[in-house]
């Protein structure tokens, strides 16, 4: 299997390998939708990364053993968890093939002279659970914006990596009886957009309307307006005729915006 798929050859099937957010991105884009360029670390290499570096059984052992509700046990053995990825060297192949990836992401060619200029990305982790499609995880692992450099991409992969043992992930996933050994994650690298508006389109209304969309918005980059940090503009729209039936605009004091341009 692959440690690396492009987001032209991903499609839906590939959930265990990509995770969710890998898979949608990799179904837009093959529907020829606007999607910034990226690709996907693969779950299969997080696998690999664990089983070759010998610390699979660790984590398990220390999983197994925690009792979720005494929160100071979590809180600490999460940690050491996170601490364990962090410090285990990543294999050499691995790192030239995310690399090597990164670096075609910043080709540019102009008349007959291919240039490289280094890109920002978003580093996201895609969390995945073989033979658990009814899993969730959203919102569980980190995402990382305006990464900048192939170390600091390495960097940011090996965090996305560690978040799947936050303590929130931990206790969530206890909590529902998944086995350690069955969770994996994905990590999704793609191009930033600097945006000026970013929001976030609900193609059903959240409260169960499917004959409408909810569009909420908001200025700077739309993690300010994911994370719920900011009161954004919401459009409420009828599906079919793409008519504005509700417009709440929100007061927003402060943006998230890249400070390096």
């Amino acid at each position: 299997m692959k440690n690396i798929m492009w987001f032209r050859e991903i499609k839906k099937e590939d959930i265990p390998l990509v995770g969710g957010k890998g898979a949608n991105l990799g179904e837009m884009v093959n529907e020829a939708f606007p999607v910034p360029q990226g690709f996907v670390i693969t779950a299969q290499a997080y696998f690999k990364f664990i089983k070759e570096k010998g610390i699979e059984q660790e984590i398990i052992k220390k999983i197994d053993a925690i009792e979720v509700e005494k929160t100071d046990e979590l809180e600490k053995v999460s940690a050491e968890i996170r601490e364990l990825i962090l410090r285990t060297p990543m294999n050499r192949m691995l790192e030239a093939e995310i690399k090597d990836s990164y670096s075609k992401m910043n080709q540019r060619k102009i008349a007959f002279i291919t240039t490289r200029e280094e890109e920002f990305v978003a580093v996201r982790s895609s969390a995945t659970a073989e033979d658990l499609p009814e899993a969730s995880f959203a919102g569980q692992q980190e995402t990382f914006l305006n990464v900048k450099g192939r170390m600091e991409v390495l960097d940011a992969v090996k965090k996305c990596w560690a978040s799947l043992f936050t303590a929130r992930a931990v206790y969530y996933r206890k909590k529902q009886g998944f086995e350690t050994e069955k969770v994996g994650i994905a990590v999704v690298i793609q191009k930033m957009v600097d945006s000026e508006i970013a929001g976030i389109l609900f193609t059903a209304e959240p409260t169960g309307d499917t004959s409408k969309m909810v569009i909420e918005a908001g200025y700077g980059l739309g993690e300010a307006v994911v994370s719920g940090s900011i009161t954004p503009d919401t459009y409420t729209i009828e599906k079919g005729t793409f008519k504005i039936i509700e417009k709440k605009i929100g007061k927003q004091e402060w943006s998230l915006e890249r400070a390096e341009k």
